[in-house]
């Protein structure tokens, strides 16, 4: 139970950074938000930063895992980390952005919360440059797929869904480029 109390009051946290901004988060409002005492939002962060750094780890491990699943699961012979990176974007995109909004908070009240995404980044983008396949192209990939959340959780002028499935597919071609 206490896990998905957690989890109910990470959604509840992202969705009102989403929804109204990130100076509207606090911990009363979390906890309204979640239907919860504010005793237990406590419980489980004991102060804003908590709770921000709560929704970047929860993030950074939801991402970190999935791509690796991806990974290893993968059977083309080249360009798994690139796919499996544009794979697990798409799905965060398709899943509404929901802890990305995490991210838009740290950036806003403390950005040295971010040091640990930073860190799987950098690894990130080692092991697509280091995919057996083109790293210009996966890494282009790479940074579309980054470019296409950016536009999303922006509201900058987001793309219909059949475009949207249109750029995946050519982000996925170019990830099984061989490596010149």
């Amino acid at each position: 139970m206490s896990s998905n109390k957690r989890r109910l009051l990470l959604d509840a946290a992202s969705n009102i950074v989403k929804n109204e901004g990130v100076a509207q988060l606090t911990l009363e409002a979390v906890a309204k938000n979640a239907g919860v005492s504010k005793g237990g939002l406590l419980y489980h962060f004991p102060n804003k930063e908590a709770l921000i750094s709560g929704m970047i780890d929860e993030l950074t491990n939801n991402y970190a895992n999935e791509i690796q699943e991806k990974v290893n699961v993968d059977n083309y012979p080249n360009g798994k980390w690139s796919r499996a990176y544009v794979e697990a974007t798409f799905t965060e995109l398709d899943d509404g952005l929901k802890m990305s909004s995490g991210l838009l908070a740290a950036a806003f009240t403390n950005p040295e919360l971010l040091e640990k995404l930073k860190t799987q980044y950098v690894n990130w983008q080692k092991n697509i440059e280091n995919d057996k396949t083109d790293p210009v192209l996966a890494t282009i990939a790479r940074l579309a797929a980054d470019g296409l959340w950016f536009a999303e959780i922006f509201g900058l002028a987001p793309l219909d869904n059949e475009l949207k499935e249109r750029i995946f597919n050519q982000l996925v071609s170019w990830t099984k480029e061989e490596k010149n």
